[in-house]
């Protein structure tokens, strides 16, 4: 199917800044649910949830609801436990001792991961001295937004950077292992089971973890929250962004992950009160820094055509 540029379509920064808004918020959810609810648990019933809605959208407006291919099946599962599952029950664990707008910015490191994931994995070139610098100016960031002082790699704080910083890893290489499969399963299809699966895989360990449907507190914020991230964050966000994959391609797509940060700091503080330190904002335009110098090509076409759009 041929397709619009996006140039042509006033809707698209719109969507686009709809699914920074979703995604960026959605930190700041997770931090508020994890007071009323079990951690791995929490993310599981979402999932569970916006996975079975997402299947009931699927057999009503696509023509082919069930994975039938090596490929298909294949996809599906990497997605349930690398993209869904481990990256979500890491991010969750790990928001328990780190506020939001900073596990936002941990996660801002995924680009620059996905791209050193698919060049050793697909390509098998190696990342030469500027993918290598950039790299390295991610790593600086994280290390900046962690602003390590004495007793932080023992401390609740450092566990759970390490945490969050794991599920970047799982995402991005989640994200690089389905690019060489083969699939024409429908995309609402497709992640209504990556989202179910990852969700039944998340209530396992959640299980393993001594958690229980009892403990949770059916208080008002506690379930706006679970409402929020299920069907906004959730079933919502993931059909704007694979239309917007479609439509931008990913890199100009992995540039939300620079805007969701910035989402999640001014809610976190409206909200909650948190102030973000300087050291973090600094750590966060280190990482941005090590994607544009890994991606410097791509990132030169994408200001080229801005520009030929602004000019006409």
């Amino acid at each position: 199917m041929t397709h619009l540029s996006w140039r042509n379509l006033p809707t698209t920064p719109l969507m686009f800044v709809a699914l920074a808004a979703m995604w960026g918020t959605s930190f700041v959810a997770i931090e508020v649910g994890l007071e009323f609810f079990p951690t791995l648990t929490f993310a599981a019933i979402r999932y569970e949830a916006a996975g079975l809605l997402m299947l009931a959208y699927a057999v009503y407006s696509t023509d082919r609801w069930r994975p039938q291919t090596r490929d298909e099946l294949l996809a599906t599962a990497i997605g349930a436990v690398f993209i869904i599952a481990a990256y979500h029950g890491l991010l969750y664990l790990g928001q328990n001792y780190v506020p939001g707008a900073i596990a936002s910015i941990i996660i801002s490191l995924s680009p620059i991961l996905t791209a050193v994931f698919a060049s050793a994995i697909l390509s098998g070139d190696s990342l030469g001295k500027t993918g290598v610098l950039g790299l390295l100016a991610g790593f600086a960031g994280v290390v900046l937004v962690a602003d390590p002082g004495v007793g932080i790699l023992g401390s609740a704080q450092g566990l759970g950077i390490v945490l969050i910083f794991l599920g970047a890893v799982s995402f991005a290489l989640g994200s690089v292992l389905t690019r060489p499969l083969r699939t024409d399963l429908p995309v609402q299809s497709m992640q209504a089971w990556t989202m179910f699966g990852g969700g039944v895989i998340l209530h396992v360990w959640g299980l393993h973890r001594g958690e229980s449907l009892a403990a949770i507190e059916w208080a008002p914020v506690g379930i706006a929250s679970f409402v929020y991230l299920t069907l906004v964050s959730g079933a919502v966000a993931f059909l704007l962004y694979f239309e917007l994959l479609d439509r931008l391609g990913p890199t100009e797509l992995n540039l939300i992950g620079y805007v969701e940060p910035v989402v999640a700091a001014v809610l976190s503080f409206v909200l909650l009160g948190h102030a973000i330190e300087t050291t973090a904002f600094v750590g966060f335009g280190a990482i941005f820094v090590g994607f544009a110098a890994m991606k410097k090509d791509a990132l030169v076409d994408v200001a080229a055509t801005v520009r030929r759009h602004v000019t006409v």
